[in-house]
């Protein structure tokens, strides 16, 4: 390998990320709509990460699943925490939704393809979400169905966690396959400086630099809900049924939302935070060591945020006035896609499919608002994380409590 390959190779990833978007905006200024005879080199790129998204959820679900555990000894320590992890991101969620109803984020947006496209016509609520249990799971696979894929791998996973030990190899397989396909991606993610300069450039030069109004109320309204899904709804959890003053927890947590806010990873967060629970906060070691591995699975706040914002995003950007079933569909379909988002970059966006076909979106519709968000979607990234990770430390300070007082009843 070259001298030049090993120092480009050397800089962290984020900061050619950072230049190849401040090179694509320069270029896209300069060439103006000539800038879009490149943009192919970023939907390539869009369809190489795309092509190991689904792959990846059925098996990182089938093995996540599996590997909760016996059921028996799951107990009410693992429901406990399933059941509030669920609970705050379908509140985030919400959040998501009313914040992208206010702010209007994608009010005047014609996104770059195929706006034209008639949207499916309307179904019932009833049709809506039977859409979202398969009849053929290969068939959903193959087709890119998102939320059937999902269930799909849901149910598998808790058959193999019923049967046991007979079911070991489905488990193996599933964890190599998944560990495979994130170093394919892996691999992937090294061509993301290439592809985000050809789509930036792209977008600016088709539309200007006014395409970072709609990108700053965006980002605006994840700062927003994430805040207050950190400050106001874990911290309601943390006081009310964790018990603990919140000025003493959030300086417990500081050094966690650090690490996740810089590294957007909740994966490479949970060893602070596993840390910072038992030190910072006394957390009791049987607590901690079940319930925070779950939850850096399954706590999806910021996720959950952020998919409300880009239903009502995409629904703005394509004319779809939407209505109190539109927006009870949306929470069914966000819950399962925030749940089941595999942990690669960017996740959420390139499965948002599964959800806005709910509401009429087509595939090629939202690969569009992909391509125009991805480009910038590091930092957004960055702010989602850190409520994902708060929202694992709020409800293990809760269960916590929680086992406690059920302890001293069993006594």
């Amino acid at each position: 390998m070259s001298a030049a390959l090993r120092s480009w190779f050397g800089i962290a990833l984020w900061k050619r990320i950072s230049g190849a978007l401040i090179a694509g905006v320069v270029l896209g200024l300069l060439l103006g709509e000539r800038a879009g005879a490149i943009v192919w080199i970023g939907e390539l790129w869009i369809r190489l990460i795309r092509m190991m998204v689904l792959p990846l959820v059925l098996a990182m679900i089938v093995g996540g699943v599996a590997a909760l555990g016996d059921p028996a000894r799951l107990g009410r320590l693992g429901a406990r925490t399933i059941g509030l992890l669920v609970a705050m991101t379908t509140f985030a969620i919400c959040i998501g939704l009313a914040l992208g109803t206010w702010l209007q984020p994608g009010e005047g947006m014609a996104i770059l393809v195929d706006a034209q496209s008639k949207a499916a016509p309307a179904r019932s609520i009833g049709e809506q979400l039977m859409a979202i249990v398969p009849v053929n799971p290969f068939q959903a696979l193959a087709a890119g169905d998102t939320l059937s894929v999902i269930v799909f791998a849901m149910a598998t996973g808790t058959g193999v966690l019923l049967i046991g030990e007979a079911a070991r190899p489905v488990v193996v397989f599933a964890e190599a396959a998944a560990q495979a396909i994130l170093r394919a991606v892996r691999l992937f993610m090294e061509l993301a400086p290439l592809g985000v300069l050809a789509l930036v450039a792209g977008a600016i030069g088709n539309h200007g630099l006014a395409v970072f109004v709609n990108l700053s109320l965006l980002a605006f309204g994840l700062a927003i809900g994430s805040l207050f899904q950190i400050l106001v709804v874990q911290g309601a959890l943390v006081r009310l049924l964790g018990g603990m003053r919140l000025g003493q927890y959030y300086r417990g947590i500081l050094e966690a939302i650090l690490v996740a806010f810089s590294t957007t990873s909740s994966a490479a967060t949970l060893p602070v935070s596993l840390r910072v629970a038992r030190e910072r906060l006394g957390l009791p070691v049987p607590v901690v060591s079940a319930a925070m591995p779950l939850g850096a699975s399954l706590a999806r706040d910021g996720t959950g945020v952020y998919v409300g914002l880009l239903c009502t995003f995409s629904a703005q950007a394509f004319g779809i006035a939407l209505g109190p079933a539109d927006y009870l569909v949306l929470v069914v379909g966000a819950v399962l896609l925030s749940l089941g988002a595999a942990g690669v970059p960017s996740a959420a966006l390139f499965m948002l499919s599964g959800v806005l076909s709910l509401i009429g979106i087509a595939e090629a519709q939202t690969a569009a608002v992909a391509a125009f968000i991805l480009p910038f979607d590091r930092l957004l990234d960055m702010i989602r994380t850190v409520p994902n990770v708060t929202a694992n430390l709020a409800v293990a300070t809760a269960v916590a409590r929680g086992d406690a007082a059920s302890g001293e009843e069993d006594r």
